[in-house]
């Protein structure tokens, strides 16, 4: 292919797209009074079957935009690059030439799905964030309160953008921030005395806390003397009372065990189980001597209070009339202990959008506190989940969810016992199509949106669902069961993909397989795993378009089945790239 000009902040060896681009811009900067690097912030994609558009009136020209739009349409020469101009008013619609694309495009999935250093498929990332260091806090449940569905929601959002920013070259720390300190401790530890038994413990430690939990919590609501009995276990764990303290890390250890196995089934991973625990007493009180000294603080009622009145965010609680010190003071803490130790370049809390005042005030005390990396602090907040119970009544459990999705799912793949018989394990497949049904939910809309989850919907396999990707997946992961004789596939350069430019339907999916690395970039901007949904189920209805037309199966002619076979190929690598950012497992067979 020509030489083309470089442009800054392009890597077409990553995204090859990015040269048809820069061969539009080069075409435009020799027409109009533009360099190549102005005419290529014009170049977008387009919208309605155009690849590129370019609206002129955005270059703020002087001559109307319809008249210079026709100039660069009436000199068009087409070239290996670009293949037509379409002028409609002040709009240009380029097409980029099919052949060409379509054989770059694949050569470079190809590439860099199977011949990367790392030995990892690298196609769809970046090294925008190389050297840069980021920690993610998510899931982030209490010790013996319910695993309700805001925390799946915090869980799945904070294991895509983990993945987002490993794709992008960050080294990504994923932290669990534990709800593992504070009055419900003392609330278990009177429960655990009264109601506790060490052999429920061992056989279902989260579900027997809990009890103890609801029960003590009971007794403390009906009875002062309770109430305080609790209390003062709290403080026997605050002084570091031995038996008390040895009876909490078994708690939390136990609890933590448990809890990886369900995050195991759910495919996320997290580097640090850290907790509200561990914040330092004295971390805390320097926060509040810093705050005094700053004149932020005001008494009211015997309690302190931090006042951003000023910044718009009300008195905060700093400390309640007891002395103890409130979860502000303790997460301001936490930032700045988490600064000390791990030098971030960036902190990304995944909380719910109820959480947005608490943590503009933590961040604005951490900023006036003059601390410079307080700027590098991000909340990424997400709605409320309504309806979400399983068939028998309320989750409490996070495994209850995950049971209640393959349990589901399990039933409705046995109605098709022909299918059923040929699934090597139909437990484990239907889990999987199960969380994928959850998660894909979950994902589907912009995240500060709330949205009512549905059991039905989470089991179709029509329509833009969970299952209806990893149907997608498999069936392409079957073509090349079903054609061994054109397996294992020659070197791509043996492979004459120039009998695909005549399919509209293969040059569909060839175009959409070259934007993949720009939805990641695009994603990495603004935090939201829907682009990434779209992203997936757009190139799933490419391929089920192409099924029809693009057959690779009784295709006589051995070039032109080998190339229908490298272009599935492709794209059955692309759609799992972006299945596992999502964290989803993607299937061989269901």
């Amino acid at each position: 292919m020509p030489q083309l000009p470089t442009v800054p902040n392009t890597d077409p060896s990553k995204c090859v797209l990015d040269s048809f681009r820069i061969a539009i811009a080069k075409r435009l900067s020799e027409a109009l009074p533009l360099t190549v690097e102005q005419a290529f912030s014009g170049v977008d994609y387009g919208k309605k079957g155009e690849d590129f558009t370019v609206a002129i009136p955005r270059f703020r020209l002087p001559a109307s935009p319809s008249e210079i739009a026709a100039k660069v349409a009436e000199k068009f020469q087409p070239d290996e690059w670009i293949e037509s101009i379409v002028h409609d008013n002040a709009f240009l619609h380029f097409r980029v030439n099919t052949t060409n694309m379509i054989r770059e495009v694949l050569h470079q999935v190809h590439h860099l799905s199977h011949e990367t250093k790392s030995g990892e498929p690298e196609y769809g990332t970046n090294t925008s964030g190389a050297g840069q260091k980021v920690i993610i806090e998510y899931s982030s449940p209490n010790i013996a309160k319910a695993f309700h569905v805001g925390h799946l929601r915090s869980t799945i959002i904070g294991a895509f953008l983990a993945n987002l920013y490993k794709a992008c070259g960050w080294e990504v720390i994923s932290m669990n921030y534990l709800g593992d300190w504070g009055s419900q401790i003392g609330k278990i530890a009177y429960g655990f005395e009264k109601y506790g038994s060490q052999e429920e413990l061992e056989k279902d430690t989260i579900k027997h806390l809990f009890d103890i939990y609801v029960q003590a919590h009971k007794d403390t609501q009906s009875d002062p003397e309770i109430k305080a009995e609790a209390a003062r276990w709290f403080k026997r764990l605050e002084d570091g009372d031995e038996e008390i303290l040895s009876k909490w890390k078994e708690w939390r250890e136990k609890s933590v065990k448990t809890y990886e196995s369900e995050y195991e089934r759910l495919n996320v991973k997290f580097d640090v189980y850290t907790g509200e625990s561990a914040v330092s007493q004295e971390g805390m009180e320097n926060v509040l001597e810093k705050l005094e000294s700053m004149g932020l603080l005001v008494e009211s009622k015997g309690a302190t209070l931090v006042d951003l009145e000023k910044w718009k965010l009300a008195k905060a609680i700093a400390r309640k009339q007891d002395g103890t010190s409130i979860y502000l003071i303790r997460d301001i803490a936490a930032a700045i202990e988490r600064y000390e130790k791990y030098k971030f370049d960036k902190m990304i809390y995944v909380v719910a959008s109820q959480q947005d005042h608490h943590l503009a005030q933590c961040f604005k005390v951490l900023e006036l506190m003059g601390l410079p990396w307080a700027k590098s602090l991000v909340h990424v907040n997400y709605g409320l989940v309504l309806g979400m119970s399983t068939r028998k009544g309320t989750v409490v459990f996070l495994d209850q969810i995950i049971r209640e999705a393959g349990n589901v799912m399990h039933e409705q793949m046995q109605k098709n016992e022909e299918k059923y018989q040929n699934v090597e394990d139909p437990e484990t497949t239907s889990l999987e199509i199960g969380i994928t049904g959850v998660k894909i939910q979950d994902m589907a809309a912009k995240r500060i949106n709330n949205y009512t989850f549905n059991w039905d919907r989470m089991l179709s396999f029509e329509g833009d669902t969970g299952p209806y990707l990893q149907y997608a997946h498999v069936r392409l992961a079957s073509i090349g069961r079903k054609n061994p004789h054109l397996l294992p596939l020659p070197a791509p350069s043996e492979i004459d993909t120039s009998h695909l430019a005549q399919w509209e339907a293969a040059r569909n999916i060839a175009f959409l397989l070259g934007t993949y690395p720009d939805v990641v970039k695009t994603a990495l901007k603004t935090h939201e795993p829907s682009g990434v949904v779209t992203y997936a189920f757009r190139l799933a209805h490419a391929i089920s378009s192409a099924w029809e037309v693009v057959i690779v199966k009784g295709e006589e002619d051995v070039e032109k089945a080998r190339a229908k076979m490298f272009l599935y190929e492709c794209a059955r690598e692309v759609l799992a790239a972006a299945m596992k950012l999502l964290s989803i497992r993607p299937l061989e067979r269901m």
